[in-house]
């Protein structure tokens, strides 16, 4: 005799080999799911970990051991501190940590001065066509920095340089840009400035758009001139955008050394050898990976308290 179709086994009569697990999602006992909830993110990040820990972390540590070493391949030698106390008593570091800081404390003002001045006149809204001047402030900052010391290498050209050139139609002898220690140092700031002077721009720019406007209004109906409204408002506004800029550009030209090395390769008598350039000399040309390493350290902590310094200067008071 057949069940009617609506008459069915229940389940606890079922063959105990037929039976299937419950569909509640766990895990069997014993066995742990590596995809959980907690364990993703992890999954996710650990790439960027990896990638830190082979390619950053571990130079790092290799670096400051190679730095307490002398010799080369498998003759190196412990030596403590001495590439640190040879770094102290060599007069070319002193030289190229000196050429370093003139261009600092010469080029980073200017530029940041100009760029904020740039700002200011693009945010205005008498200027036509904005975002074509935009467009063509932050050009030179496309352009790559080996590119941009070769079309300079041209333009200072003594016999046949573009600058020159104009300087002879209003009766100015040549210069010679690239040959002369001083103005050697000139012809860097000068490319340096056209480089960076339209990035840093395109930066206050954006702080100077994001002021609210209401303060400008109640300013002006409290009596504020331009002047007063920019040392009030537009200053304080920009605060975290200027120590933004002054941060990136100290760190920028504390490692300066594309723009050198193409132009003047260090020279005329060591006036543009940064300590960039003097680094990799020591580590890529006379192989003292030692020195290179120490010189490398002492670089970042000249730009570890340097970056200090301007926080605490130019950051937010609380």
């Amino acid at each position: 005799m057949s069940l009617a179709p609506t008459e069915r086994v229940p389940a606890a009569t079922a063959p105990a080999g037929r039976r299937k697990p419950p569909p509640t999602g766990r895990a069997r006992p014993g066995r742990r799911r590596v995809l959980t909830r907690r364990s993703v993110p992890y999954l996710l990040i650990m790439p960027a970990v990896l990638g830190f820990a082979l390619f950053k972390a571990y130079p790092i540590v290799a670096s400051f051991w190679i730095s307490l070493t002398t010799g080369n391949g498998a003759g190196r030698q412990f030596a403590g501190l001495a590439n640190y106390r040879r770094l102290l008593e060599d007069p070319l570091f002193w030289t190229a940590l000196e050429n370093t800081a003139l261009i600092l404390v010469v080029q980073v003002p200017l530029m940041l001065g100009l760029a904020l001045l740039i700002a200011l006149g693009l945010d205005s809204s008498k200027v036509w066509l904005r975002p074509l001047w935009r467009l063509g402030v932050f050009m030179p900052s496309l352009t790559g920095l080996v590119a941009a010391g070769v079309m300079f290498s041209v333009i200072l050209n003594h016999d046949a340089g573009l600058l020159n050139w104009l300087l002879s139609l209003f009766g100015v002898d040549r210069v010679d840009w690239l040959g002369s220690p001083s103005w050697a140092r000139v012809a860097i700031v000068l490319v340096l400035t056209w480089h960076y002077t339209g990035y840093n721009a395109v930066m206050y720019l954006a702080g100077l758009q994001g002021v609210p406007t209401e303060l400008y209004e109640a300013a002006k109906v409290d009596g504020a001139g331009p002047i007063r409204r920019f040392v009030s408002i537009t200053l304080p506004q920009l605060r975290p955008i200027l120590l933004l800029t002054v941060v990136l550009s100290t760190i920028g030209t504390l490692q300066l050394f594309d723009e050198p090395y193409v132009l003047t390769g260090g020279g005329p008598d060591n006036a543009t050898l940064t300590v960039t350039m003097y680094l990799y000399n020591n580590g890529f040309k006379f192989f003292d990976f030692g020195y290179a390493s120490a010189l490398a350290y002492a670089l970042a902590l000249i730009v570890s308290v340097l970056g200090i310094l301007q926080v605490r200067l130019i950051g937010e008071r609380r």
